[in-house]
C-alpha cells in the first residue's frame, strides 16, 4: 500500500476536528438551518450545471443527455424533494405507552448521528457522491466527502464547489488514492456513519476498517442483476427499457441488467427485436455515436475485452482502442463458469440465456445471490410474484428497468451480497438519524406499590397488566 503524503493526516485531523467541533456547536440541530444547506446546494449545483456536464463528458465522454438526467437531475430532484419534505421528517413521532407506565408519553426523535464520510463511485461520480450528501446534511451531520479518483474532472470540480461555499466543518472534500485516502480517514478516525458506494470486494474492506470504531456503515454494492423475459410480455416495450437499461453510461450502472433469462419460447423474437433497438439507438456504427459513453480507463476497457472470448457473439462486438469504446455487445452459449456469469460485467456486454420453467430460471438466479436489482418483464401475474415476492434482491421494476431508483418515495439499497442500509427521499434522512426513543411520565400520579417492598397484590396486579 502507498504511504500517504506527509500533509495528509495532519490535513484530514484539522478537518475531522473541525467538524466535530461544529456538530457539537448544536449549529446544524435547526431546521432553518438544514433548509438553508440544501437550498445552498441546489443553488450550487444549478450554477455549475455545464461545468459539471463537460467534467462529466472529459472523464469518460458522458453524453450530455446522460449527464443531466442521472447525474446533475437526479441530484435536483432528490434535493426537492427532500425540501418538500424535511419539516415533517423532523417532528417527533408519536408512539403509545403501556399501561405499566402510565400516565406517560412516548415519542420517536429523530436525532443526527454526528461527522459522517461519504465515499464515491466512478461510474456516476457527481449525483452518488453527493445524493448521501444530501441525505446528511438533511438529518442534520456534518460530512466529508472522498470523490473518486478515477474522474479527476469531475472529482476536482467537486472539491471547488465545495470549497467555496461551504464552511469545512460541515462539508469538506478529500481527494486523493482511494487506497491511500480511505484508510487513513476510517483507520485513524471514529465516523459516526460511514457511506460507501462501489464494489464489493472493496465494501468488505471499509466494513473491516469501520468495525473496530463501531462505525455504523452503509454500503451500496453490486452483484448480478438479472431481467425475466416472459413469454407474456411485450417484446418491443421490453427491449427498448432493457436496451436503455442496460447501455445507459455504457452499462457501467451497478443496477444495469447484468444477463438476460428469455422464455425459449420467444427467446428469438426477442434478440431480434433487441438488435433492432440497438441499431436505432446507437446506429450502424456505434462506436462513433455520441449517444454512447466511453469506458473509464484502460484497465476496465481490457477487462470487458476479455469477455469477448466467451460464449458467441450474435451482435457487435467491435472496440475503439483510443476512446476505449466496445460496441453494444449481444453474447449466447455462455456457461456458468464462465467469467461472464461469474464476475458482475459493469459494461456494455450482455449475455442472454433461456429458460423453459421459472424453476429453471431462478436456479441460475441463485448462482448469484442477492442481485442489487431484478427486473419481470410479463403480462402474467403469478409469473410476476415468483419472482418479486420470492427472490432475495435489494429492489427492482415490473416491465421496466433502472427507474426505480428515480422514485425518492421508495428505498434504495442492497441486501446479502450486493449490501446493506438504503437511502433515497425519506429512507436517506433515517439512515443518517439515530432515532431516540422517548418516555414523559407525569408526576401528578405515582402508584406506590410498584415499589420495592413489593406485596402480594402489586404482583397480582402487574400479571393482569403484562398479559
Amino acid at each position: 500500500m502507498t504511504n500517504p503524503s506527509p500533509e495528509l493526516p495532519g490535513r484530514i485531523a484539522a478537518i475531522y476536528q473541525s467538524q466535530k467541533l461544529f456538530f457539537e456547536s448544536g449549529s446544524t440541530l435547526s431546521y432553518k438551518f438544514r433548509k438553508d444547506q440544501l437550498k445552498k446546494l441546489k443553488d450550487v449545483v444549478v450554477d455549475y450545471e455545464p461545468q459539471i456536464l463537460d467534467a462529466l463528458k472529459q472523464d469518460f465522454s458522458k453524453p450530455e443527455f446522460e449527464g443531466y438526467a442521472t447525474e446533475v437531475g437526479f441530484l435536483l430532484e432528490e434535493i426537492n424533494f427532500t425540501l418538500e419534505n424535511l419539516s415533517g421528517w423532523m417532528e417527533k413521532e408519536r408512539v403509545s405507552s403501556p399501561l405499566t407506565s402510565w400516565p406517560s408519553k412516548s415519542y420517536i426523535l429523530p436525532y443526527p448521528k454526528g461527522v459522517t464520510l461519504v465515499i464515491g463511485p466512478w461510474n456516476y461520480p457527481f449525483q452518488l457522491a453527493l445524493a448521501p450528501v444530501v441525505a446528511a446534511l438533511a438529518a442534520g451531520n456534518t460530512a466529508i466527502i472522498k470523490p473518486p479518483e478515477q474522474t479527476p474532472k469531475t472529482a476536482a470540480l467537486i472539491s471547488k464547489m465545495i470549497g467555496e461555499n461551504f464552511d469545512s466543518g460541515l462539508l469538506a472534500v478529500v481527494e486523493g488514492e482511494g487506497h491511500v485516502v480511505v484508510p487513513e480517514l476510517i483507520n485513524n478516525h471514529r465516523f459516526d456513519h460511514v457511506f460507501f458506494t462501489g464494489s464489493t470486494g472493496v465494501g468488505k474492506k471499509i466494513a473491516e476498517m469501520a468495525a473496530p470504531h463501531l462505525s455504523p456503515v452503509t454500503l451500496e454494492l453490486g452483484g448480478k442483476s438479472p431481467a425475466i423475459i416472459d413469454k407474456t410480455a411485450n417484446l418491443k416495450v421490453a427491449a427498448k427499457r432493457i436496451a436503455f437499461g442496460k447501455w445507459v453510461n455504457a452499462g457501467q450502472t451497478c443496477v444495469a441488467p447484468d444477463y438476460l433469462l428469455v422464455h425459449y419460447e420467444v427467446y428469438d423474437k426477442f434478440v431480434e427485436n433487441l438488435k433492432n433497438v440497438i441499431t436505432d439507438f446507437y446506429g450502424d456504427e456505434p462506436l462513433g455515436s455520441k449517444h454512447l459513453a466511453s469506458l473509464i480507463n484502460k484497465k476496465h476497457f481490457e477487462s470487458q475485452l476479455e469477455y469477448l472470448s466467451e460464449g458467441k457473439i450474435i451482435f457487435g462486438g467491435k472496440a475503439d482502442h483510443q476512446k476505449l469504446r466496445i460496441e453494444p455487445t449481444l453474447i449466447t452459449d455462455v456457461k456458468m463458469d464462465d467469467k461472464l456469469m461469474q464476475n458482475e460485467i459493469f459494461g456494455p456486454v450482455l449475455p442472454i440465456l433461456s429458460f423453459e420453467s421459472i424453476e429453471e430460471a431462478k436456479t441460475v438466479i441463485a448462482e448469484n445471490p442477492n442481485p442489487l436489482s431484478l427486473y419481470v418483464f410479463t403480462s402474467d401475474s403469478k409469473f410476476e410474484k415468483s419472482f418479486i415476492e420470492r427472490v432475495a434482491f435489494g429492489g427492482g421494476a415490473v416491465n421496466n428497468a433502472l427507474v426505480h431508483l428515480s422514485n425518492p418515495e421508495l428505498p434504495f439499497g442492497g441486501v446479502g451480497n450486493s449490501g446493506f442500509g438504503s437511502y433515497h427521499g425519506k429512507s436517506g434522512f433515517d439512515t443518517f438519524s439515530h432515532k431516540k426513543g422517548i418516555m414523559k411520565t407525569a408526576t401528578w400520579f405515582d402508584l406506590a406499590m410498584k415499589y420495592p417492598p413489593y406485596g402480594k397484590f402489586a404482583l397480582k396486579m402487574i400479571r393482569w397488566l403484562m398479559k
